[in-house]
């Protein structure tokens, strides 16, 4: 396990070099530059100094080549130092420390929300395929796929705010057992919901059909009994799978939640980062989101062999 997880974090290394470098080249060549829109955003007249811009571009260290630029910033990762703001002078890992707790938490209350919710629908809409519960339980994972974020949020507000009155506006951060947080975590949890209980009914209908299920029923062996120790284990492993491809929706959907609903987390920051043109929190919040990905992955593949050792195992011996 410990050569594996080695050989996985080796792999890891060059893909994200590759990232940052695109993302380090798109901000140097097309990006504009951040001292010239700080003089352009500075209230009243502001006198046009070329010799002072190059006198800031210079202390920041703007005015070398780009490879020169690139390679100091991932010597300066390898030491944990992400940089400073360009706009505040701020540590970017004091800005990163104040903003990930709260995505993270939002992210994870998401996520509990959507497997203990997502996986139960799956499973009583496939065992009762065909009949008006599946129907129901299908209709509503493609209403909610197809609403959007921005809209979703918005709908949210209106009936819960609006029509039943149970809440305020929810703007800000108070933490995540405040009301605050009920409508970003719920709309945050949506689309991935549709996407797990499309997957799990999927995957419990093909275990249905297998032949030790049938044998199971034959033996008088309780329903609730084979569902819990015949189809959940591998039904569980394709569920898992999906992981990577909800944590991307995941990601991109906070960027909207934590905007609209003016959560000070990653997502918020992201988008005052790319307005203000600020580099290296740009390149701080892109590397922790290829970290992220690739660490869900990881996860799936450690996950996997305990759900379902049998299917590993199949696998390998097809691979080789």
């Amino acid at each position: 396990m410990g050569r594996y997880l080695i050989s996985r974090f080796l792999k890891w290394i060059p893909s994200a070099v590759i990232v940052l470098l695109l993302v380090y080249a798109l901000a140097f060549y097309g990006a504009g530059d951040p001292i010239k829109l700080i003089f352009l955003r500075a209230p009243g007249d502001v006198v046009w100094d070329p010799k002072q811009i190059e006198i800031l571009r210079e202390s920041v260290g703007l005015d070398r080549p780009f490879l020169i630029q690139f390679g100091d910033y991932l010597w300066h990762i390898l030491h944990g130092n992400l940089g400073n703001s360009i706009i505040t002078n701020r540590p970017v890992n004091d800005i990163i420390a104040a903003a990930a707790p709260v995505s993270l938490q939002i992210g994870l209350a998401a996520t509990v929300l959507m497997a203990i919710g997502g996986i139960p629908l799956g499973v009583l809409a496939a065992l009762n395929q065909n009949t008006w519960l599946d129907n129901i339980i299908v209709a509503f994972s493609l209403f909610i796929w197809a609403v959007p974020v921005y809209v979703a949020g918005p709908l949210l507000m209106v009936f819960l705010v609006l029509g039943l009155d149970v809440m305020q506006v929810p703007y800000g951060w108070d933490g995540l057992f405040s009301s605050k947080a009920i409508i970003p975590v719920l709309v945050l949890a949506l689309n991935p919901l549709a996407l797990v209980i499309r997957q799990t009914r999927s995957a419990v209908i093909e275990v249905l059909s297998k032949d030790y299920i049938r044998t199971a029923y034959a033996k008088g062996i309780p329903r609730r009994v084979v569902v819990f120790r015949h189809i959940l284990r591998p039904v569980l492993t394709p569920v898992i799978t999906t992981l990577g491809l909800i944590m991307i929706t995941m990601i991109n959907g906070a960027i909207l939640v934590e905007t609209v609903f003016g959560m000070p987390g990653l997502g918020r920051l992201t988008v005052s980062s790319i307005i203000d043109v600020d580099y290296p929190v740009i390149l701080a919040i892109t590397l922790i989101g290829t970290f992220l990905v690739m660490a869900s992955n990881l996860l799936v593949d450690l996950v996997n062999p305990i759900l379902d050792p049998r299917a590993v195992r199949a696998q390998s011996k097809e691979g080789s």
